[in-house]
């Protein structure tokens, strides 16, 4: 006689492994916010922009304030894989430069848009204390990062790829939010604000241009070192809308601050925007191409493929500069299509990295 048996109900379950929680995350937060400063920024009137810029800031808030309780966590209960993160594992170490654009980016998204929600004082608030705090963060990282990489992690020239960048950008990050918050400072502060930003620009698209060579060097001598790294040549894109974007803020900023010196703040911002947009456009091209063929590949999804968006949005915002500066209906073509590209690419990975963390692939 045959014997029944039960069937069994197999239930998969997992938890979130925090020690794996690296700084890379806030990229997430990176990504989703600019898709709202896109949409504050763009040189176009839609109907339910504004609004649905609002909406995604609240959800990059609602990121950040999570990701920064996560993170909080696990430098207190995973203390030995933090250090290494930092301090031996230069493939991490300089994923450090993405918290502090992450508390940025969230910030300004707080002042442009928030402000309609919580209130102009509370916006203006919160993103005084999320930029001082960001760009504290954001020169410690621009120094911290090379001088670890000078003094202590073993790293090879000729392997260099663009995640190297990461730490330098952020403080063009500063400088481009920065200028935003001079209207609702007292009188001598606006000063300091305004050369501050520009000392922000000056010192991260410098470390930028030292950097650069290096970085493409290592990739035309040793290629990326895995197929998930692809996505990060969007990087490249990063510095290069970002400090257009940053001469085009201080531009704007100087008619009110240093009105002796606006014009020439707004004829260099036109002359560098338009030749920094045109190497990004230039570049973009070539990450497109060779992302095309990772796909072809079967490139699998990682956190990495959130350096579609941030990059990308930077050019938005630079774009949008200069359609203001020039009036030139090009640059406001341009600036919307690539708000359109940075949606697709922000849909992509967000919810890849959605179903990621449901399925338990991610921090598992």
């Amino acid at each position: 006689m045959a014997t029944l048996t039960s069937p069994r109900t197999t239930t998969t379950s997992y938890s979130l492994d925090l020690s794996r929680l690296g700084p890379n995350w806030h990229a997430a937060v990176m990504g989703t916010a600019i898709v709202a400063n896109g949409a504050a920024a763009l040189p176009i009137e839609l109907p339910g922009l504004i609004g649905f810029g609002e909406l995604v800031w609240a959800l990059a808030l609602a990121a950040l304030t999570l990701l920064v309780a996560a993170r909080a966590a696990h430098l207190t209960r995973h203390r030995a894989a933090a250090r290494a993160q930092l301090m031996d594992d230069p493939a991490t170490a300089v994923f450090y430069g993405c918290p502090p654009m992450a508390l940025l980016a969230v910030g300004y998204a707080t002042l442009v848009l928030g402000a309609r929600v919580i209130g102009t004082g509370p916006a203006v608030a919160l993103d005084l204390v999320l930029w001082t705090v960001g760009t504290v963060y954001a020169v410690a990282v621009a120094a911290g990062i090379p001088y670890l990489m000078i003094t202590r992690h073993r790293l090879s020239v000729l392997q260099a790829n663009p995640t190297w960048l990461l730490p330098v950008v952020a403080p063009l990050v500063a400088a481009s939010l920065g200028p935003a918050l001079i209207p609702h400072l007292p009188g001598p502060w606006r000063t300091a604000m305004l050369y501050g930003c520009c000392a922000l620009l000056g010192a991260g698209l410098l470390a930028t241009l030292a950097l650069l060579p290096v970085v493409l060097a290592g990739l035309l001598h040793s290629k990326l070192p895995a197929l998930i790294l692809t996505p990060s040549l969007f990087l490249v894109l990063g510095p290069l809308g970002q400090s257009t974007t940053a001469v085009n803020q201080l531009a704007d900023a100087a008619r009110t601050v240093a009105p002796q010196r606006a014009d020439a703040a707004a004829v260099l911002a036109v002359l560098y925007g338009v030749c920094a947009i045109g190497v990004a456009l230039l570049w973009l091209l070539v990450a497109a191409a060779a992302n095309l063929r990772a796909w072809r590949a079967e490139m699998p999804f990682a956190m990495t493929w959130w350096a579609y968006t941030f990059p990308v949005g930077t050019l938005v915002t630079g774009t949008a500069g200069l359609a203001r500066h020039t009036g030139f209906e090009g640059f406001t073509a341009l600036s919307a299509g690539l708000y359109v590209l940075l949606l697709a690419a922000w849909s992509v990975a967000g919810t890849r990295t959605l179903t990621g963390l449901a399925g338990g692939r991610l921090l598992r």
